[in-house]
């Protein structure tokens, strides 16, 4: 029993959690991370191992043989459990840092810019499926870094914000890790690059990263920027339920837009030897997904926009 309640205590939040998570992954990543505690090893340690075995297991993805690509699963699998005991250990320990919060995001990119990079030299000579006569060629890059930087990017960036957001309404700020690009690019210019060149470096990008979700959140931007100003941080308790109830359904589009989902249909399309599969499955699945989340998020927010003050303060 009090294992069971000092790992559900390095979740998120139970909201933003998937099964495959609650029963596989947490369980798995929080014994790695006591491991990795018992000898002082720091979370962000743990994130750059993770960045390791991604990149092995890109590799391995990368042969045309179904044991290599046994191996390069086990990897990546092994990769993700590492990713999710790094922010297991710094809510156990405390060891939360912004360093880590940024790092952690890097992770997940470079394991599939690795993975996308694997599938294009594994394909490009290959035949293209309903017309041999013809090679994949340039095609599978096109199709690769229009899946990966347009229909991946966008996705996983709005996932994670929507959670973030969510746990920012049922948690405050310091349950979550809801950015501004405002407050971000004021701290880059407030900085010398003498000084400070690693971490002014860290926040452009993240800033950048920032940005891109934010565009793509008009609607919430306008409501949170009410929020601010009609209540600053004391939101009302039913403002609170109500954004809750309409947010919580939506976590699950956002779930499947993370990790898990495209992982199992990376692993089916690979061992069946056509990773040309997980591409098409973001232009056209996943992307559907996004636009549908994203949808019905911003008419949540403009709905409650136009009611705000319906709510009572709690100042």
């Amino acid at each position: 029993m009090k294992e069971s309640t000092e790992l559900s205590a390095t979740y998120k939040s139970n909201d933003t959690e998937e099964w495959l998570d609650i029963y596989f992954t947490r369980p798995l990543g929080y014994l790695w991370a006591r491991f990795f505690n018992a000898f002082n090893v720091h979370p962000n340690v743990v994130t750059i191992l993770s960045i390791i075995l991604g990149i092995a297991a890109a590799v391995m993805f990368y042969f045309d043989d179904i044991y290599y690509n046994i191996i390069g699963i086990l990897l990546l699998v092994w990769a993700n459990l590492y990713d999710s005991a790094d922010g297991q250990m710094a809510r156990m320990t405390g060891k939360k840092t912004r360093w880590g919060r940024i790092l952690d995001g890097f992770a997940g990119d470079v394991w599939f810019f690795c993975i996308y990079a694997a599938i294009c030299l594994r394909l490009t000579f290959q035949p293209i499926p309903f017309m041999p006569q013809y090679d994949w060629g340039i095609w599978i890059w096109l199709l690769c870094a229009y899946a990966g930087f347009i229909c991946h990017g966008k996705q996983c960036q709005l996932a994670d914000y929507y959670r973030n957001v969510h746990l920012y309404f049922i948690k405050g700020e310091s349950g979550s890790e809801l950015d501004n690009f405002k407050k971000l690019r004021e701290e880059f210019y407030s900085l010398s690059w003498r000084e400070f060149w690693a971490w002014k470096a860290f926040l452009y990008f993240y800033g950048n990263y920032t940005r891109a979700q934010e565009k793509q959140s008009p609607a919430f931007q306008s409501f949170k920027a009410k929020l601010d100003e009609m209540y600053g941080r004391n939101l009302p308790a039913d403002l609170v339920k109500d954004f809750r109830a309409g947010s919580l359904p939506l976590m699950k589009y956002a779930n499947i837009l993370t990790f898990n989902t495209r992982a199992i249909v990376l692993y089916v399309s690979i061992l069946f030897g056509h990773p040309w599969i997980y591409p098409v499955f973001e232009i056209t699945v996943l992307l559907a997904l996004y636009y549908c989340m994203r949808g019905r998020h911003e008419a949540l927010c403009r709905h409650l926009e136009s009611n705000l003050s319906n709510y009572a303060t709690t100042k």
